[in-house]
C-alpha cells in the first residue's frame, strides 16, 4: 500500500481492494505462488482424512440403530469406530486444511510471500504421521477414552511437534508482513495459533501424561473440548469470513466497532463457558455458575459478529446465486449465530435437565463443527485453490451438487436428532418410562441421521472429484473466474467461483 496515503480504521479493516495495477498483481502471484505446494499439500490430505472420516461416520451412524453390524470385528465395534472417526475429522480434516486457509490468508493479508514452504510441507507430512499413529491406536483398542483426545500420549507428542513447526513459519510469515496494518481477519488467525498449543498441550499434560484425580478430570475435559471449538475452529473461520465476504461482494465490513467487540469478548467469555456442559455433576457449584454466566454472556459476541455480517450482505444476497464461495460462507456464517445462541440457550439449567446426555448435544456439535466450520472452510477452498493451481475449476454441476448435498444434508442431521434428543431427554426423566423404551423412541431419528450422513457422502465425493479434477488438469495461464451459475442454468466446464476484487 501507498505509504503516502494512510487508510483509515475504516479501510483497514477490510482486505478489499481495487487496485489492479500490474505490481500488485505481480506481488499477489507471487504470493500464491510461494503458498503453491504447503496449502495445496495440506488441503489434498485433509480430503483424503474427509474421506476416511466419512466412512467411519456413515459406519458409526449405521452401528446406532443397527448395533449388531460387524459386531464380531473388534477394531470394528462402536467403542472404536466413533472416536475414530471424530479424530479423524478434528486433526486429520478440520485442523489441516484450516491450517492451510490460516497460512495462505496470513500472506494475502500481510502481502508477503510464505517462506520455507518446502519445510512446511515436511512438517505435514509429520503430522499426517501423527494422525495416522493416532487412528489406528484408537482403532486397536488403545484410546484414552477422553473425548476428543482419544489418540495415545505417543501420537500426541507428534502432533504438537509437528503443528509447532508450522505454526511457527505461520507467525514468521506475519512478522515479516509488508502490509503494516492489522485487519481483522488477523486479529482472530493470530490468537487462533496461539491459543490451540495452550489448550492442546494443556489438555494433554492434566488427562493424559499426569492425569489430575477425581472430578477435576471431567472440568478440564469440558474445558478443551468446548474451547478447540471456541478458540481454535471458531478463529480461523470468522477470519474467514471477515476475509471473504467483503472481498467477494467489494464492500467494507460495516462496523469497526463491532468487529472489535465481537474479537474481545469471544476471547474473554468464550474460555468459561465449556463447563456448563457439567450442570448437575459433582462440580464445585461456583465453578458451573461462572460457565453458565460466560455462556450467556457469549451473546454479545454472537450477536455483534451476525449483525455486522448481515449489514455487509445487504444488498448482495443476490451474489449467492453466482459465487459459489458466498454460498458456502454465508451458510457457515448463519450457521454459527444459530449455534452459538443454541449453545447459551444450553446453559440455562432447566433445558439441560432435559437435553444432558442426549442426541440434542451430538446434533449441537454437528451444527457447530460441520454448518459452521466444515462449510466456511469448503467456501475458502472455492476461492483459494484455483489461484494456487492456475486455473478453473472444472464442472459447476458438481459444485452445486456439493453444496446442495451438504447444505440439506447437514440439516436433516440436525433438525430431527434435536427434536429426537429433547423427545429422549423428556423420556429419561420420567420414571414411568422404561429405559428400553427411551431407546426405542430415537431409533427413527437415527436411521433419519444415517440417511443425511449418505447425502453429505455424496457431497464430498464429488468436492473431492472436483479437487482432483482441477489439479489433473493440464497447467495454463491462469484467467480471471467467471461468475459461477447454477449448474441447472449453465453446465460450462469453466464455470469459477465469485468475483476476483
Amino acid at each position: 500500500m501507498n505509504s503516502q496515503s494512510s487508510p483509515s480504521l475504516r479501510q483497514a479493516l477490510t482486505p478489499s481492494d481495487n487496485d489492479s495495477s500490474p505490481e500488485r498483481k505481480a506481488l499477489l502471484a507471487e504470493i500464491d505462488a510461494s503458498c503453491r505446494r504447503p496449502v495445496l499439500f495440506m488441503f489434498a490430505n485433509g480430503l483424503l482424512w474427509l474421506m476416511a472420516g466419512t466412512a467411519l461416520a456413515l459406519l458409526t451412524s449405521y452401528k446406532m440403530h443397527s448395533p449388531n453390524f460387524l459386531a464380531d470385528w473388534s477394531w470394528l465395534t462402536f467403542g472404536r469406530v466413533r472416536p475414530a472417526h471424530l479424530n479423524t475429522m478434528v486433526y486429520g480434516f478440520a485442523s489441516q486444511v484450516a491450517i492451510g486457509v490460516a497460512i495462505w490468508l496470513m500472506c494475502r493479508l500481510g502481502r508477503v510471500p510464505f517462506m520455507q514452504g518446502g519445510l512446511v510441507v515436511g512438517a505435514t507430512i509429520f503430522w499426517n504421521i501423527g494422525v495416522t499413529v493416532g487412528i489406528v491406536g484408537i482403532l486397536a483398542g488403545d484410546s484414552t477414552s477422553i473425548e476428543w483426545l482419544e489418540m495415545p500420549g505417543y501420537a500426541a507428542y507428534i502432533l504438537f511437534i509437528a503443528y509447532a513447526l508450522i505454526a511457527i513459519w505461520a507467525i514468521i510469515a506475519f512478522r515479516f508482513r509488508r502490509e503494516r496494518h492489522l485487519y481483522v481477519s488477523q486479529w482472530y488467525l493470530l490468537a487462533a495459533l496461539f491459543w490451540f498449543p495452550w489448550l492442546y498441550s494443556a489438555a494433554n499434560m492434566m488427562l493424559v501424561i499426569d492425569p489430575v484425580r477425581g472430578t477435576v478430570q471431567g472440568a478440564v475435559n469440558w474445558w478443551f473440548a468446548h474451547n478447540v471449538l471456541g478458540l481454535w475452529f471458531t478463529p480461523i473461520g470468522l477470519a474467514a469470513i471477515y476475509y471473504f465476504i467483503p472481498k467477494v461482494i467489494g464492500r467494507p465490513i460495516h462496523s469497526y466497532f463491532l468487529s472489535t467487540l465481537g474479537f474481545w469478548s469471544l476471547a474473554l467469555f468464550y474460555n468459561w463457558a465449556g463447563i456448563h456442559h457439567l450442570i448437575g455433576g459433582p462440580m464445585p457449584a461456583w465453578l458451573i455458575t461462572v460457565s453458565v454466566v460466560a455462556s450467556m454472556m457469549m451473546i454479545i459476541p454472537v450477536v455483534t459478529v451476525a449483525i455486522n455480517h448481515h449489514m455487509t450482505m445487504v444488498g448482495h444476497f443476490k451474489k449467492l446465486k453466482y459465487s459459489p464461495t458466498l454460498r458456502f460462507i454465508v451458510f457457515g456464517a448463519m450457521s454459527y449465530t444459530v449455534v452459538s445462541l443454541q449453545g447459551s440457550s444450553m446453559a440455562i439449567r432447566s433445558l439441560n435437565e432435559v437435553t444432558h446426555f442426549t442426541h440434542y448435544t451430538i446434533a449441537h456439535a454437528h451444527l457447530g463443527v460441520y454448518a459452521f466450520f466444515t462449510m466456511v472452510m469448503f467456501g475458502s477452498m472455492y476461492y483459494i485453490v484455483p489461484r494456487l493451481a492456475l486455473r478453473e475449476w472444472p464442472s459447476a454441476r458438481l459444485i452445486s451438487i456439493h453444496f446442495w448435498t451438504t447444505a440439506l444434508g447437514i440439516l436433516l442431521y440436525v433438525v430431527p436428532l434435536s427434536v429426537g434428543g429433547v423427545l429422549q431427554g423428556l423420556a429419561m426423566n420420567n420414571p414411568d418410562i422404561p429405559f428400553l423404551k427411551t431407546v426405542e423412541l430415537t431409533k427413527p431419528y437415527l436411521v433419519t441421521r444415517t440417511f443425511a450422513g449418505i447425502l453429505m457422502t455424496v457431497g464430498h465425493t464429488v468436492f473431492a472429484v472436483n479437487f482432483v479434477w482441477i489439479l489433473a488438469r493440464r497447467r495454463k495461464a491462469y484467467q480471471p473466474p467467471v461468475p459461477f451459475i447454477a449448474a441447472g442454468l449453465q453446465q460450462e466446464a469453466g464455470a469459477q467461483l465469485g468475483k476476483d476484487i
